[in-house]
């Protein structure tokens, strides 16, 4: 008869462990709701163990934030390839695979959940959206923005991330028409800035030129064409009595 032998975790090894078993229960409940018996029950280990790998809640929340702000900023990495109106639709898909798999994570790190105020976290979660920025901006193929483009930008990350936070409140709202929608949300802010800025219309028609016809963008062009008024209508009079 043989005998089972635990084998025994270096400690780099046994520190991943604990911060890939404090991720998974972050990841369905809140952090505020995670207990440091509960985290060590899990690892298969004692409490006093685990504050001899990390001096508190405080320094392992942070370890799996770290872990789970590189595996989301990873999520907006699209190679270079074909029309940007697909590959952001990609991206969207890999970005809200993490939200669904992380939801109450997710939350934790863009809220700062027990953490909020902490440079730390803070410096993460600007760290995360940078990423996603300058991934965009690569898509793009544009090294030195302006100021139009980088609102542009900017803006349509942080609404990404304030639509998977509102998502996550019941999701009353199917996650394939709200990846779908962010990409046209895109779309949108970029036709808008055009409108005001040459620059920004150069960058919209080249987008626009790639797109093909089945294209998300050639979609919302579409869509948005429904909504205009036929040719010929009679025109709106303003009611005179009104004025």
């Amino acid at each position: 008869m043989t005998t089972g032998v635990r084998r025994r975790m270096g400690v780099e090894e046994r520190k991943q462990q604990l911060i890939g078993v404090a991720l998974e229960l972050f990841s369905h409940r809140s952090p505020d709701e995670v207990s440091i018996d509960e985290i060590a029950a899990a690892a298969g280990i004692s409490r006093p163990l685990v504050y001899h790998y990390f001096p508190g809640k405080q320094s392992l929340y942070e370890a799996a934030l770290r872990r789970a702000a590189d595996e989301l900023a990873d999520r907006f990495v699209e190679p270079p390839r074909g029309p940007l109106g697909a590959r952001l639709l990609r991206v969207m898909g890999r970005f809200f695979d993490f939200v669904d798999e992380h939801g109450p994570g997710f939350a934790a790190l863009m809220r700062g959940g027990p953490a909020v105020g902490s440079s730390t976290t803070n410096a993460m979660i600007d760290e995360v959206r940078q990423a996603a920025y300058e991934q965009i901006l690569a898509h793009l193929e544009v090294e030195k923005p302006s100021a139009r483009l980088e609102l542009v930008v900017r803006s349509w990350v942080s609404l990404a991330e304030s639509t998977a936070l509102l998502w996550l409140d019941g999701r009353r709202v199917p996650r394939a028409e709200l990846e779908l929608q962010l990409v046209h949300d895109f779309a949108a802010l970029a036709a808008v800035s055009a409108a005001y800025d040459a620059d920004m219309a150069g960058i919209l028609l080249g987008i626009l030129a790639d797109e093909p016809a089945d294209g998300p963008f050639a979609d919302l062009v579409a869509r948005l064409v429904t909504l205009v008024p036929a040719v010929g209508a009679a025109p709106v009079v303003p009611d005179q009595r009104l004025r």
